[in-house]
């Protein structure tokens, strides 16, 4: 047993050994920090150390400002800035060829917010333009229309200068063909847009003619759309192939005194216009109008028309097809139920004739109860090359003379519906006025001579 004596004396004296060595440890803690601090100059950190516990550490002040939100730069903020002043002598609208100043809306869809954004432009908007003229001033509107087309015609006669040369017009269009640059402006269903003058003068900038490519509903009308360009850009068509115009800056043109043209932000809603398709024709009941859409739905299909193509030859195969029909129908499956609505606004305008419904896609006109043919005619060439030639010609050659080169272009129309008859009164008539056409002009035009010389070869 005496192997256990000193096991069992450890038993009893548990609790004073426990404190002992408690005791001991915390000392021990207490030197060896104590050390470490004299012999290594070692501090423990706040968190380790049990007596700043109970210390209030102080804490830096964050000097470090909340980083702001990211907010998308707008043009609608104005920051202070006065709104912007344009001097152009016309009424800013979304498209200048798809509406017409005669035709006034009836309505408007919602309130009359700005295209261009609040305060941006000195113009106020009216819901369908922003007039030149201050619209409240309600006396001085029918003056100040003939005031405005003449400081039009005076700027764009400043800007051109000295008309162009043959030499000088030709060389242009090259430069302007497709082969040489690849500039081009693309002229779609909302026609001539405001925005779109903006980007003619930065193309202005680095060149001296722009090509525009026309595409869907203004084609129908291209007489209109050379005009609109001319007029609010003050340049100058100098050719013409189809769809694709050249349009020239000007002698005069400086683009670092360019006019400033304010930008539209969003396209404004269209104003609610007068019906196109009434319930009744006028002239006619309801039985006979609807008898005459049955018959129009049935009539054979004149012409189908592709999809934002080109419409130019539209008007004059209308007009000849009433010679022989009261009815015409045109195929526009595939079309937007805006473009054909278009469409068919410009054939009432142009041919002229009378809407008779738009179902199942198709175009339906019809040509009056007393249709005469218009007497100015539609002659519109497929090509326009815009030479000194038509001056010229003007000058030295008479009534008759020009009736006949229009007549060249009526001759496949003719044939097709005269047959032969009309062959043989065309060159019948052209024999004389060619040979006197050829002895005027055989010097200045000699690529109409050589066509002409061959219309009296093949007569004889």
């Amino acid at each position: 047993m005496s192997f256990l004596t000193p096991f069992l004396a450890r038993q009893k004296n548990f609790p004073t050994a426990t404190l002992l060595t408690r005791h001991l440890s915390s000392a021990t803690t207490r030197t060896t920090t104590s050390k470490l601090h004299e012999r290594y100059t070692f501090t423990p950190p706040p968190s380790l150390s049990p007596e700043s516990q109970n210390d209030d550490i102080p804490t830096k002040p964050n000097k470090k400002k909340p980083k702001p939100r990211y907010r998308p730069p707008s043009s609608l903020d104005r920051n202070g800035r006065k709104p912007v002043r344009s001097d152009l002598p016309f009424d800013f609208r979304f498209s200048y060829t798809e509406s017409s100043e005669k035709v006034r809306p009836i309505g408007l869809r919602g309130p009359k917010y700005s295209p261009f954004g609040p305060g941006r432009v000195d113009r106020a908007w009216t819901g369908v333009c922003a007039p030149a003229v201050d619209p409240k001033v309600e006396l001085l509107e029918a003056k100040e229309e003939p005031k405005m087309e003449q400081q039009r015609k005076k700027r764009r006669g400043w800007v051109q200068g000295e008309p162009l040369s043959t030499a000088e017009r030709k060389a242009l269009v090259l430069q302007g063909e497709r082969g040489k640059t690849k500039r081009q402006i693309n002229l779609g269903r909302d026609g001539l847009t405001h925005n779109m003058l903006d980007v003619i003068h930065k193309h202005w900038k680095y060149s001296e003619v722009v090509r525009i490519k026309c595409m869907g509903v203004p084609t129908v009308d291209m007489k209109n759309v050379c005009t609109q360009l001319e007029d609010k850009t003050y340049g100058k068509v100098i050719s013409r192939h189809g769809g694709t115009i050249i349009l020239y800056r000007g002698r005069n043109y400086n683009p670092n005194h360019r006019p400033v043209i304010p930008l539209m932000l969003w396209k404004p809603q269209e104003p609610v216009y007068p019906r196109l398709i009434k319930t009744t024709i006028e002239g006619l009941s309801i039985e006979e109008t609807k008898e005459m859409r049955k018959r129009g739905l049935a009539v054979p299909v004149l012409t189908k028309l592709a999809k934002n193509g080109y419409y130019a030859y539209l008007v004059p195969m209308v007009r000849d097809a009433f010679l022989s029909s009261e009815l015409v129908r045109i195929d526009c499956t595939g079309l937007e139920r805006s473009d054909y609505k278009k469409i068919g606004c410009k054939l009432r305008d142009l041919v002229p004739c009378i809407l008779v419904t738009f179902d199942k896609e198709q175009i339906v006109v019809w040509r009056g109860m007393d249709y005469k043919p218009p007497e100015d005619g539609y002659f519109f060439k497929d090509k326009e090359s815009f030479d000194d030639y038509d001056d010229h010609l003007d000058a030295g050659v008479g009534k008759r003379e020009r009736d006949t080169f229009k007549m060249m272009y009526l001759l496949p129309r003719l044939m097709l519906l005269f047959g032969y008859e009309a062959q043989k009164m065309f060159f019948n008539h052209v024999s004389f006025v060619a040979l006197k056409v050829e002895k005027k002009h055989s010097e200045r035009c000699q690529v109409e001579t050589d066509f002409v010389v061959t219309i009296v070869q093949y007569k004889d």
